[in-house]
């Protein structure tokens, strides 16, 4: 288990070229680059509300290739909270997405007061290869979240990591440092139990 402390880390997973580092870096700095750019890992730092006072969102960008396991894993162990992308268009980088899931289910027991997010990107390109109902299903197995995004559109960026901040039950957290909710969207139907389809 994590040690408490004003860090709530979340680490990103998926396989190269899903866009990781471009979720990251448009809900960062609000950025896109359409080079690629292969990442071994990188950490990137947000202020957040958490308990009526501030903390630290570290976002840890994980590499997309196997080369590196015992990072994974010390990643999955110090994590809080879990976002797992693949790219709409590419079924391989959903399958890939399997065993990081099961891992993490093995190295912290179980994921029922985990938020984890399953994300499928690049929902502006038209090339689909993963139908929103076959993700929707995934995560209905996984008994996680579910949403899709564009970093290159700037599309349901700041939503995801907002919602995934919803799903952490164990404390009170928001982007915004004020306290009050941040994002266009107001959601008045509250997560009930422990995966919410969008």
């Amino acid at each position: 288990m994590p040690e408490q402390s004003n860090d709530y880390r979340v680490v990103v997973f998926g396989a190269g070229g899903v866009g990781k580092s471009s979720l990251v870096l448009r809900f960062v700095k609000g950025t896109f680059r359409d080079t690629y750019i292969p990442t071994i890992e990188d950490t990137y730092r947000q202020v957040i509300s958490c308990d009526k006072s501030v903390c630290t969102l570290q976002i840890t960008d994980t590499t997309g290739s196997h080369q590196f396991p015992a990072m994974q894993r010390l990643s999955i162990s110090k994590g809080h909270a879990f976002i797992l992308v693949f790219s709409v268009t590419s079924k391989q980088s959903l399958e890939e997405l399997g065993p990081i899931y099961k891992l993490i289910v093995q190295i912290k027991g179980s994921v029922e007061d985990i938020p984890v997010m399953l994300v499928g990107n690049k929902c502006d390109e038209t090339q689909r290869e993963v139908d929103t109902r076959e993700a929707q299903a995934v995560a209905q197995e996984w008994k996680c979240a579910f949403m899709e995004t564009s970093a290159k559109m700037n599309y349901n960026v700041k939503e995801l990591f907002q919602e995934l901040l919803t799903l952490e039950t164990r404390r009170n957290m928001s982007l915004s440092v004020d306290g009050k909710r941040s994002g266009k969207q107001k959601r008045t139907d509250r997560i009930k139990g422990k995966c919410v389809l969008m």
